[in-house]
């Protein structure tokens, strides 16, 4: 579709959200005229400082929020026309911890299940919290867990229907470490079986080492849709480190004119920030410029090491612009 955000790719789409906004009755708006489409099978992350609009457009998408403007379809079927059907294809686990406290954790999964019309299966049921390591907790009433077990809880509820879509609304907020390891762990077996996972999280790294692509969303507007290694390939910039001994009181004169070196305070390291898909001449000018002025000052390079710039370092330059 002509001015879709995303470009066509090879897999099909499994989510496909066509001009969609959304105005609360305050006269807050939340979303304007988001169109975007998620491949399925992928993993992808949306990203976006508070208030941006993620948590409304998983929440339209999965009928939580109500659709005002603009199409929404998952696996072809429409949102609104086909609520039961698409509802049944699409597991949740929202930020808030929502549980019914004085059940198990073996009855309030089972429960989900069962919500979805899906006959009882013990065997999935079990093989899912043994996934999350909550088998031992199975009997356990939601009220004796901590925070980072009822997360856990949360996402077993989210499972037990065996979605095709799974949507992970800042999934890893306040669990441990080693809990985030386990539940990544258990995201890429499940994009491994055909599951289409849409996350948004505050943890830019997890982006960064699970997604497939990433797209970007400010002010309710999306504002970009990027396979993740071109993301980075395209706006991430280089940083070389120049440790020098002796440390440099200024720059000389013919370092100060290239655009992107600096001196860090104490004269002791030279930075140069570059852009890689630029020119292909900046390094060797730049070594070739310190090679002439540098010894005339007395100083050498000690040490150098090269840096890429982070999936973080990319989303805060697109979210200040």
């Amino acid at each position: 579709m002509p001015g879709r955000i995303g470009s066509p790719a090879p897999m099909p789409d499994i989510i496909s959200i066509t001009h969609v906004s959304k105005t609360y009755a305050s006269g807050f708006h939340a979303l304007d005229d988001v169109s975007l489409d998620i491949r399925a099978g992928e993993i992808f992350a949306l990203l976006g400082p508070n208030g941006a609009g993620k948590t409304t457009l998983i929440g339209i998408v999965c009928g939580i929020v109500r659709l005002a403007q603009g199409t929404v379809r998952v696996a072809g079927l429409d949102i609104v026309a086909d609520y039961r059907k698409v509802r049944a294809l699409i597991g949740l686990v929202p930020q808030e911890l929502t549980t019914d406290a004085f059940e198990t954790v073996w009855a309030t999964v089972s429960f989900s299940r069962g919500l979805f019309g899906k006959p009882p299966d013990p065997a999935h049921i079990e093989k899912t919290l043994k996934d999350l390591s909550l088998w031992d907790k199975k009997d356990n009433k939601i009220m004796t867990l901590s925070g980072g077990m009822k997360r856990r809880v949360m996402i077993a509820k989210a499972l037990a229907h065996e979605p095709r879509v799974l949507f992970l609304d800042e999934p890893t907020a306040g669990v441990d470490v080693a809990l985030r390891q386990e539940m990544w762990q258990l995201v890429r077996g499940l994009r491994a079986s055909g599951v289409t996972i849409v996350l948004t999280t505050h943890y830019i790294d997890e982006a960064e080492d699970m997604a497939d692509r990433v797209g970007v969303i400010r002010q309710g507007k999306i504002i970009l849709v990027e396979d993740k290694a071109t993301l980075m390939r395209k706006l991430g910039k280089k940083r070389l480190t120049m440790q020098l001994e002796p440390p440099l009181a200024d720059l000389p004169p013919r370092l100060a004119t290239i655009a992107g070196l600096t001196l860090a305070p104490g004269g002791a390291e030279l930075n140069y920030v570059y852009d890689p898909g630029g020119t292909k001449d900046a390094v060797p000018a730049l070594l070739e410029a310190l090679r002439g002025s540098l010894p005339e000052a007395g100083v050498r390079v000690r040490d150098l090491e090269t840096a890429q710039s982070s999936l973080e370092e990319i989303f805060v330059n697109l979210v200040r612009e």
